[in-house]
């Protein structure tokens, strides 16, 4: 054999240390139990020792199904707890907004009823000022014509009296100056005519009127001088029912002889006036601006 030839270990395997502790466990058990054979033996008075089996508990635990059972409760809970919290949030929100929308629908209703108001007393202002601008026209105009008017009565009962025969006075006395030699579609068509022109206070035409202005210069193709002022006009004639119009009637808003507006009715429910700057002379249906009164003087 060579000298470096492997020559094999006659040593033992070491034995691990839980199986050592194993023999050592039995072979304690099997001196203990020779011990006491032992014991009993050698004393043959001694009573025999009864044989005791104590059972130990048995744990049937199945840790897993504890585990399982403890991780999907957990994640149930805060599945719950996700859906709360979400619901918490949504319902949160539709009050916001359902305050948001009342609060804006608030606003948008008290911004209509200002703008309302505002574009109402704009209305009310602009019509309380050509009412004024018309009546205090209106005034000047009678007083400025009143000497002349003064002027010719005082001369058209001069001349009647000198010559014994009735002689026509000049216009603005409120009186016919002669029997009319024309008719109501004279007047009609007259005022018809002048629709789409401008208004202008005070105006007598023939480009411009204002509302007596025109009905007495319609009232002028029948024949008939009235009255320059509306407050004459509307005491000029016999008064009839606005349910009995006929074409030609002078019809009046504001009192009887103390009217702020006068116009020519043209038949079909229909009258021609000298309304104001913005419109001018138009026909408008009566139910656009239902007058006062009316009278007839044909």
């Amino acid at each position: 054999m060579s000298h470096t030839a492997h020559i094999p270990s006659h040593r033992k395997p070491r034995r691990s240390a839980s199986k050592l502790a194993v023999r050592a466990g039995v072979a304690g058990g099997v001196l203990s139990t020779l011990a006491m054979a032992g014991t009993a033996s050698a004393s043959p008075t001694a009573e025999p020792v009864a044989e005791t089996t104590l059972e130990m508990p048995v744990l049937d635990l199945d840790l897993g199904a504890e585990v399982s059972s403890a991780v999907t409760t957990a994640a149930e809970n805060t599945r719950l707890a996700a859906v709360e919290g979400e619901l918490t949030a949504q319902e949160e929100s539709a009050r916001t907004g359902a305050a948001a929308e009342a609060k804006k629908a608030k606003e948008d209703a008290q911004q209509k009823a200002d703008s309302e108001k505002k574009a109402k007393e704009e209305a009310d202002r602009k019509e309380a000022a050509e009412r004024a601008n018309r009546s205090s026209a209106r005034t000047a105009l009678a007083t400025a014509s009143a000497p002349a008017s003064a002027a010719g009565s005082d001369t058209g009962s001069k001349s009647s009296s000198g010559s014994g025969k009735s002689t026509a006075p000049s216009q603005g006395t409120g009186t016919v100056t002669a029997p009319a030699t024309g008719s109501a579609a004279a007047i009609v068509n007259f005022a018809r005519a002048q629709v789409g022109k401008a208004y202008v206070l005070g105006g007598t035409g023939p480009s411009s009127y204002d509302c007596s202005g025109l009905v007495r210069a319609a009232y002028r193709q029948a024949g008939i001088t009235l009255p320059r002022m509306s407050q004459d006009q509307s005491s000029f004639g016999t008064s009839v029912s606005l349910s009995a119009l006929q074409a030609g009637d002078i019809l009046y808003w504001g009192s009887k002889g103390n009217a702020y507006h006068v116009a020519v009715y043209v038949g079909g429910g229909k009258f021609v006036g000298a309304q104001n700057p913005s419109t001018g002379i138009v026909e408008r249906s009566l139910n656009y601006d239902k007058p006062t009164g009316a009278v007839r003087v044909l």
